[in-house]
């Protein structure tokens, strides 16, 4: 599968090794430097390139969007148009200087994308994790554990299934929240998860699981 990176910074450039590691083909952009692009694709290896937003969406099956919310228009203004395409998005829909989300109740920003991107297929994913555990469970996708949950929510079924796959290759357990509408429910889980990880005992190195308890018969 073809995918560009749309931010190669933490989340970004954590998962797009992670994807070019697992068979796909990745084309980082939006650095702070060329350079930063560069490393990158070299420490990602097979076949990884560096390029601009626009040649990173242009063959693409699937963009990653991964910016900070304040940089979200300035991106997709040099990307071009995504029409068609599955738009994976972590981005948090947070204020500039990181204090609270600047959508919530009645929206996301999962679904402010999609106004946006008209025609877009847009999933939202991986902002519920903290960027420091992706590569441990991807380290680990192929031993003998039960693998931490990862929810996503989306509004088109076929996205939701190449979402879901690639949830499933970077070593997580993908679980459906329901459609984009949902979204709101996620942006503060993701916060909440957040505040363990960073501001509690442990590291940040932080997932979650979840369990049905079953009655016995």
């Amino acid at each position: 599968m073809r995918i560009g990176i749309l931010g190669s910074g933490l989340m970004g450039g954590r998962l797009g090794k992670i994807y070019a590691q697992a068979g796909h083909e990745v084309v980082f952009s939006y650095a702070r430097t060329q350079a930063k692009l560069d490393e990158l694709a070299r420490e990602a290896g097979n076949g990884a390139r560096a390029g601009n937003p626009e040649e990173a969406v242009r063959d693409a099956d699937v963009v990653l969007l991964a910016v900070h919310w304040t940089r979200v228009d300035d991106v997709l203004a040099q990307a071009g148009d995504l029409s068609g395409k599955v738009v994976l998005t972590c981005s948090l829909a947070m204020s500039a200087d990181d204090s609270h989300l600047v959508i919530g109740h009645t929206s996301s920003g999962p679904e402010a994308l999609t106004e946006k991107l008209p025609g877009a297929k847009v999933v939202a994913a991986y902002n519920t994790v903290p960027g420091e555990i992706l590569f441990p469970v991807f380290e680990r996708r192929s031993s003998d554990w039960q693998r931490p949950d990862l929810i996503y929510a989306g509004d088109d079924a076929q996205a939701k299934v190449t979402a879901a796959g690639l949830i499933r290759d970077s070593g997580f357990n993908p679980v459906d929240l329901g459609d984009l509408r949902t979204a709101r429910y996620m942006e503060p889980f993701g916060l909440a998860v957040s505040v363990l990880a960073y501001g509690g005992k442990g590291g940040p190195e932080l997932g979650y699981r979840f369990m049905r308890m079953h009655e016995r018969a």
